[in-house]
């Protein structure tokens, strides 16, 4: 039986591998694991090779529970369709989860909004928001197929502008209507303003959002919360184990994050 992601106690470390080759992706996976990491980010975007039993092989090897995420490269021409299924393909290979974008089934939307402004959340053309239901409905098959082979899903929004605790909560509400089990969102932080807001966002989304919620602002004033939103009740801290060309360079380092978190919850 696979591991729930979405069970695993809060905050989870999560170790993020970007790696070519299937050998580099189980080594950096160890390296992770020896750090502190408790899951495993997986881009499939970054390996060579994503059939089925490569895939088993990685997955099997790497020790702890899987996220497997394919996020567009703009060196590297692919469809929606093809997309969509590296995500079975990770899944029948024994991956524990699967990190779908709003934008899944319509790519226009990752650049911006695309439909008619009727919702909070919609102000200020968000990218990576759909509310076309034909859209949704594509993402709910996919995520019942996807439960109905034992695993789970992160439905991820990536707004790329700044958002009251008001229009996030609403957000996540009209997110959990998919049934994900759990639900990411990152919001930039531009100023001290903005990174205040997104501490107070996590509080509230805590407070009200039973599906669990990773939440963090980034940019340079939203670095800080990155740490500090998993604390305040944020199910998973990504991590870098090593930094390389591809690495999300905001992100904390595993054992930054650990001793952060760990001391922090000795005084709580």
């Amino acid at each position: 039986m696979k591991t729930s992601l979405a069970k695993l106690p809060s905050p989870v470390l999560a170790g993020v591998v970007k790696e070519r080759t299937a050998a580099a992706a189980i080594a950096e996976a160890k390296n992770c694991l020896i750090h502190g990491a408790k899951m495993l980010d997986l881009h499939l975007s970054h390996l060579d090779k994503t059939d089925v039993e490569t895939l088993r092989t990685v997955i099997f090897a790497m020790k702890l529970p899987v996220l497997a995420l394919n996020y567009p490269m703009a060196d590297i021409c692919i469809t929606e369709d093809e997309r969509m299924d590296s995500f079975r393909r990770a899944v029948e290979a024994g991956a524990a989860g699967i990190d779908i974008q709003g934008y899944s089934f319509h790519l226009p939307s990752k650049s911006g909004f695309c439909g008619e402004d009727k919702y909070s959340f919609t102000k200020g053309n968000p990218k990576e928001i759909v509310t076309d239901e034909s859209i949704i409905a594509k993402q709910c098959e996919l995520i019942e197929w996807t439960h109905s082979k034992g695993a789970e899903v992160l439905l991820s929004c990536h707004t790329g502008v700044p958002m009251t605790c008001e229009q996030l909560i609403d957000l996540v509400r009209f997110m959990e209507k998919r049934n994900p089990d759990i639900i990411k969102l990152v919001t930039p932080a531009n100023n001290e303003e903005e990174m205040l807001e997104a501490l107070r966002t996590m509080i509230t989304l805590k407070k009200e959002i039973k599906t669990p919620v990773s939440y963090h602002a980034s940019g340079a004033a939203g670095a800080i919360t990155r740490v500090l939103n998993p604390i305040l009740g944020g199910h998973i801290v990504f991590c870098v184990d090593r930094y390389n060309e591809y690495s999300t360079m905001e992100q904390v380092d595993l054992e930054t994050a650990k001793n952060i978190i760990d001391n922090m919850f000795k005084i709580l």
